[in-house]
């Protein structure tokens, strides 16, 4: 059964909260290394939301990149995530520039304008991963991107194509196929 054909009243598979505290070791950054990751596409006083951010290991270094002008806009439908977050970006100094958002499963709720949106080995979780990208694709100003990685060892290449090709549907062209360890990657820009 294809996501789309899940009830969207379903439960929503979630990572669990507690699974979440592995991704923040710190050997993971010789696979993810978030500064050398996202640096070339997120700049400073940019709007950048993190979909799904765990506890914080990619919002942490995208607070810092957008400084003290900008903002990163932490969206979860998990309570104990978004409070990890904010744990993180206390200890981090940056809690100035983290929002947190408790979003509903099914609806993201972020208006925007976005400059930048990481959705990082999340969007497998999604019912609708058509309507996920068309509320990204609305809360995005022109030019602005959406960086979209989904693991290997969960999400077929045929499964990642079709959600690349829902976005390509909603008004994003790909820009490029970033190379991520054990992931597919794709790189993609709301056209003017």
């Amino acid at each position: 059964m294809k996501p789309e054909e899940i009830s969207p009243d379903a439960p929503v598979e979630a990572c669990p909260w507690w699974i979440c505290f592995t991704s923040q070791n710190p050997l993971r950054r010789l696979l993810h290394n978030p500064e050398k990751m996202l640096s070339s596409y997120v700049k400073k006083g940019r709007a950048v939301m993190d979909v799904g951010p765990g506890m914080g290991y990619f919002t942490i270094p995208l607070a810092r990149l957008v400084g003290d002008e900008g903002k990163v806009i932490a969206v979860d439908i998990e309570q104990h995530m978004l409070d990890g977050v904010r744990n993180a970006a206390r200890r981090a100094s940056v809690e100035k520039r983290v929002e947190l958002h408790l979003s509903q499963p099914g609806n993201i709720g972020v208006l925007g304008p976005l400059d930048f949106t990481l959705a990082f080995w999340m969007v497998h979780e999604v019912r609708d991963r058509a309507k996920f990208v068309s509320q990204i694709t609305s809360a995005t100003r022109p030019g602005g991107l959406l960086y979209f990685v989904e693991p290997k060892i969960h999400v077929t290449r045929e499964n990642f194509d079709d959600t690349v090709a829902k976005a390509k549907a909603t008004g994003f062209e790909v820009v490029e196929h970033p190379k991520v360890a054990i992931s597919y990657a794709a790189l993609l820009r709301k056209k003017d």
